[in-house]
């Protein structure tokens, strides 16, 4: 079969002159297509059977109704020639990793409109390694306008059928995300790919902290299919707060006391842009902008459980994650030095709540999770009433941290996560609690985040799988650890306590009660199954 000629700019077109692939996406390997890992064929309805050149191979190509296959086409060779079998194996891709096709077309000086017809060009997005997705590119070469024709057509069919795949997403970018790299990141490698994917799309870069919680506030958002935040975890936490609280206002749910909130309307994508990155790691297994944005091209869509923040039966705010105590405190130092870098100040907030480490007084009520499936068969037993988990349980004493986790907030720093064994979408949180001790043994915890050893594993830290958690600060006077001086202890208000709500400052006055909602709204990712680290 002919090829093209060489020189010129060559370039995946839908028909018309449109931007060229991106250098990155990089050719499929055909080592990928193992014909031993191919879906079952036998049944399949053939849709279109042709001759292409694929890697400088004639090869005889057939899609079927779930994949593209396709076999060199060679001479006859002797009967039983096994080197010539294993060599040509067939190869395939399956059609739901297809996320685009393109015309491939060479434009020279002279041809500044059709250009001369090299193909067909097929997206795909791989598994590069463990929860890591990479786009590439196949090339089906053939020179015939009328056989190519017919192959796009059917090809554009086939990805106008992945109903679930976006057409349109509203983008809020924060340009302040870590070290001000979220506009360079959208720009050069979040966009090009939805622009190959044929996604519309609608900037909007925030300008001060609340930004996005008032535009989206006011902005409709009935043309578009989800929402894509480009920044750190504030800013996520931002984006599905204001999601929410826009659902529950469309539903007519009173938003002072949210007892039980509706689901947000539309999903929202993460795209890694800040220090931590904990919800975007924890969804994906991974904080890698190419995946986060290939899941959402894809569609990959993932129900998350969401937490809900109150104090005396106001609503606060809807999140993820909290941390009380030296979480709390920490954040709240870090907040005092803003002119500093996000590294910097985090790690001199870290350092001097450490060296002004003192507990607080509280008392933390809770209710047990009790699983779903557990509960009916515990009923159809008869043993329900009996079940003590149903009654609310109450510790109290000086605690140097409390966390209160719906995600299993996987990061850099914590590679097994900081609550390991929470599950995005199983309905429970984890209660994270580390009673008063020693300067250096509460050291040694934090420090074995970042190890494979069991952080928990500490005479004075407490774990409990909970539905519910009240925490109730005694007084603003915290109490005393014999490594320190006795004193009065330092809060960002002097009469109020500081949270870390997934990286924002809450200061709250008195009691805090947490509940957590299951499946609230949709992320765009994959199972957690596959990304919890073994």
């Amino acid at each position: 079969m002919p090829r093209g000629r060489r020189g010129g700019r060559v370039s995946a077109l839908e028909g018309c002159r449109e931007e060229e692939a991106p250098p990155a996406a990089d050719a499929v390997p055909s080592v990928l297509w193992a014909s031993g890992q191919q879906p079952e064929s036998a049944a399949e309805l053939i849709l279109l059977r042709g001759i292409f050149e694929i890697r400088r191979d004639s090869c005889d190509v057939v899609l079927s109704e779930r994949a593209l296959r396709w076999q060199p086409i060679q001479p006859e060779r002797p009967t039983g020639d096994s080197k010539y079998n294993f060599l040509h194996k067939e190869e395939f891709i399956e059609l739901k990793d297809i996320f685009s096709v393109k015309l491939k077309r060479r434009y020279s000086v002279k041809q500044q409109r059709s250009g001369t017809l090299l193909g067909i060009t097929l997206f795909i997005c791989l598994k590069k390694e463990q929860n890591k997705l990479k786009d590439s590119t196949l090339d089906l070469i053939n020179l015939s306008e009328d056989h190519c024709d017919v192959w796009f057509r059917q090809f554009k069919k086939i990805l106008a059928g992945f109903s679930d795949r976006p057409k349109s997403l509203k983008i809020v970018l924060n340009p302040q995300s870590h070290k001000k790299e979220a506009t360079q990141i959208y720009y050069e490698k979040v966009e090009p790919l939805l622009k190959i994917a044929g996604i519309k799309t609608d900037v909007t870069v925030t300008e001060y902290e609340g930004h996005a919680m008032s535009l989206l506030k006011e902005c409709e958002l009935q043309g578009f299919d989800g929402v894509v935040c480009v920044g750190g975890d504030g800013s996520a936490s931002e984006v599905a707060h204001a999601l929410l609280l826009s659902a529950q206002k469309n539903a007519g749910v009173e938003t002072d006391s949210i007892l039980t909130p509706v689901r947000a309307q539309l999903p929202l994508g993460v795209i890694p842009a800040g220090s931590t990155n904990v919800l975007a790691h924890s969804l994906h297994g991974i904080s890698h902008v190419v995946t986060a944005t290939l899941h959402i091209i894809m569609g990959h869509v993932q129900p998350v459980d969401v937490c809900t923040f109150s104090t005396t039966g106001k609503f606060l705010r809807f999140g993820f994650s909290a941390m009380f105590g030296f979480g709390g405190r920490a954040l709240a130092l870090a907040e005092e030095h803003r002119w500093m870098s996000p590294n910097q100040r985090m790690d001199f907030a870290v350092i001097k709540a450490l060296a002004k480490l003192k507990p607080e007084e509280c008392e933390i009520s809770f209710l047990p999770f009790n699983d779903p499936q557990d509960r009916e068969e515990r009923r159809a037993q008869g043993s329900l009433k009996s079940d003590c988990n149903d009654q609310w349980q109450m510790i109290q004493g000086q605690f140097l941290n409390v966390s209160i986790m719906a995600i299993p907030c996987l990061c850099s720093v914590a590679p097994r996560g900081l609550a390991p064994n929470t599950r995005l979408n199983d309905g429970s949180m984890a209660l994270i609690i580390s009673r008063n001790t020693s300067r250096p043994e509460f050291i040694k915890h934090l420090k074995r985040y970042a190890s494979v050893k069991n952080q928990f594993n500490f005479p004075f830290v407490e774990t409990y799988t909970v539905e519910e958690v009240k925490v109730h600060p005694r007084s603003n006077s915290s109490g005393h650890n014999p490594e320190e001086e006795d004193g009065p202890h330092e809060t960002a208000t002097g009469s109020s306590f500081p949270w870390n709500v997934d990286g924002d400052l809450m200061e709250v006055a008195s009691e805090v009660h947490v509940r957590v909602h299951p499946r609230l709204i949709n992320l765009y990712g994959k199972s957690m199954e596959e990304t919890i680290p073994k």
